[in-house]
């Protein structure tokens, strides 16, 4: 009898990747989709690596995809945007080993800035996107995907979201397949995509795309549901256990394959419904297709294109069930707040001091952007902090950046922070650019990257200096200083904003969840001697409170004793003492 096992969407996708005989994975850290390769690197059979950003994890699995087995590139949704440059041109030349890229989108944007539509680039690249609706269908599309993928001679990107992502339910479990890996032959008119190629390839894109739209009725992964036909459903991945769970007498289309549309499936099952519904989250990527063929349906005039979906949508929208919560059960809200003793809230309280405004950048400590810090004036993408700075200076001149900085953490900056340093040093800017390295990729949960020192698969190896890289980039002004040391950070900021020079300041203090920090000491209030001028709370740590009387409270069980609260007493009314 197979084994069956609970498991999280991401970990059933890794369980098909092994499955399917996958040997190469690249990825690049993002919530939703981190835990897959977490989960991939238990399979020794599978080289496992966190690639410098997603750009180059794909071409890392097109290569191991032209030589002849199968691969996959695993990121979140604005990770496809920086993948997109060799996404497209991978879709011309296809495969040799099967390569499918997974992609988790955020509906809702719970740890995103965007809430793009990966399917929508799926149309764009001219590549087929399927996509899941529960774990059992995440471990066998994706090794479904594979299949797609050699056949048609395509990557093959499998979307996933967050619901699905981080999701329980039963998986069975099977054996790996071993694929007979693929000779590597030279073929310049498949793999070099020069324009004369380019154009043939374009062809046989095209002509791969309408065979698997003749095709889509046969896949396994489309299938109709007909049941009550006075309304039919068309929809995909997690929004199909939306309809089943509210209206589970209704009839369904439900769709593996939504790029690109089986069309005559759908205009079959279009003429059995009297009323057509499409409920699909984000943008209408099938509704619009539908339409354009003349199928009357229903869609986003019903439904927002904003936002996750829920069963209660569907209660709300077509049932007209009024589901207004009773205001006074709802639970507090609770801001999202830097760690106690996060080495951010050092680097943050100075600038808020100074009132230095920061371009910011993608990571915790975007966080430096909501009160008390109040620092954080802008965030657009990964590396953007730096370039953003660059593009103040040359708008408004070198006087108006005297009171800017760019901050960034020391994996952005290895992502692609290190591209816009060097086009600052190219283009004669001037500016600070401070490199808050925490040791860590910390806001997706702590995984190593290039400077860290050891990889994915838990190997040790050359940890990139990043003096040494900033260094090599032509730039004098580059200095390290203990993010816990306010002295020292408030005087070398001030120095070096008043510069018409670049300079790199390094923050260099771990992240205080790192595996393996101790912390034996607490900070300790000393009432007696509080003046109650709350000079203390002012970065806004979370395990100081002020008493009733004016005093302050440190919970020890949160306190690292990072010392911030205690050098910015002048009073001596908090010590460090041994717990």
């Amino acid at each position: 009898m197979a084994e069956s096992k609970i498991m999280l969407g991401n970990e059933a996708i890794a369980r098909g990747a092994y499955e399917a005989g996958v040997k190469v994975s690249a990825a690049y850290p993002g919530t939703p989709s981190t835990e897959i390769s977490e989960n991939l690197v238990q399979y020794e059979d599978i080289y496992c690596e966190w690639s410098p950003n997603e750009k180059v994890a794909v071409e890392v699995a097109s290569g191991a995809s032209i030589v002849g087995v199968r691969s996959m590139a695993c990121m979140k949704h604005v990770g496809l945007n920086v993948a997109s440059d060799p996404l497209y041109t991978m879709s011309y030349i296809g495969v040799k080993g099967g390569m499918v890229i997974v992609v988790a989108d955020d509906p809702g944007m719970y740890s995103s800035q965007n809430e793009q539509d990966t399917r929508m680039i799926g149309r764009a690249s001219m590549v087929p996107v399927v996509e899941p609706s529960d774990s059992q269908e995440a471990k066998d599309f994706m090794k479904y995907a594979f299949d797609l993928s050699e056949k048609y001679d395509t990557p093959v990107i499998l979307r996933t979201t967050t619901r699905l992502a981080h999701s329980q339910g039963l998986v069975t479990l099977e054996d790996r397949f071993e694929p007979v890996d693929v000779p590597y032959e030279r073929d310049i008119k498949k793999h070099v995509m020069m324009p004369a190629m380019a154009i043939g390839r374009h062809v046989a894109v095209e002509k791969r795309l309408n065979d698997m739209i003749a095709d889509g009725a046969d896949m396994p992964i489309n299938r109709v549901e007909l049941n009550d036909t006075s309304i039919g459903f068309i929809t995909c991945g997690i929004a199909y256990q939306y309809v089943k769970e509210v209206m589970p007498e209704a009839s369904v289309l439900k769709l593996g394959l939504v790029n690109p549309l089986p069309r005559k499936m759908i205009e079959d099952f279009a003429a059995k419904v009297d009323r057509l519904i499409i409920f699909e989250e984000l943008e209408p990527v099938i509704e619009e297709q539908v339409k354009s063929w003349g199928i009357k349906c229903e869609g986003k005039e019903i439904f927002t294109r904003q936002g996750e979906y829920s069963a209660n949508m569907i209660r709300e929208k077509l049932l007209k069930q009024d589901l207004k919560l009773d205001t006074k059960k709802e639970v507090p809200a609770r801001p999202p707040i830097l760690c106690p003793g996060c080495p951010h809230r050092s680097v943050y309280t100075v600038l808020n001091k100074l009132k230095i405004h920061a371009a910011g950048d993608i990571g915790c400590y975007t966080l430096g952007a909501l009160a008390p810090l109040s620092v954080i004036d802008t965030t657009i993408c990964m590396g953007s902090s730096i370039s953003s700075l660059h593009g103040m200076e040359k708008a408004m001149g070198k006087d108006y950046i005297k009171n800017w900085v760019a901050v960034i953490g020391d994996s952005t900056f290895m992502h692609t922070g290190v591209n816009s340093l060097m086009n600052m040093s190219y283009n004669k800017a001037t500016g600070t650019v401070i490199i808050l390295d925490n040791s860590t990729t910390g806001m997706t949960g702590h995984q190593d990257h290039a400077a860290t020192g050891k990889t994915l698969m838990g190997e040790p190896t050359y940890a990139i200096n990043i003096y040494n890289l900033v260094k090599s980039l032509g730039i004098e002004n580059v200095y390290e200083v203990n993010a816990y040391d306010i002295k020292a950070l408030e005087e070398t900021i001030k120095r070096e904003v008043a510069k018409d020079e670049i300079s790199v300041i390094i923050t260099k203090s771990p992240c205080v969840l790192l595996k393996g920090n101790v912390f034996p000491d607490k900070c300790v209030p000393v009432p007696e001697k509080c003046k109650k001028c709350g000079a203390c709370l002012k970065p806004g740590c979370p395990a100081l409170t002020r008493n009733e009387d004016g005093t302050i409270s440190i919970d020890e069980t949160m306190c690292n004793a990072c010392g911030l609260c205690m050098q910015l007493c002048r009073f001596e009314a908090i010590v460090k003492e041994a717990k």
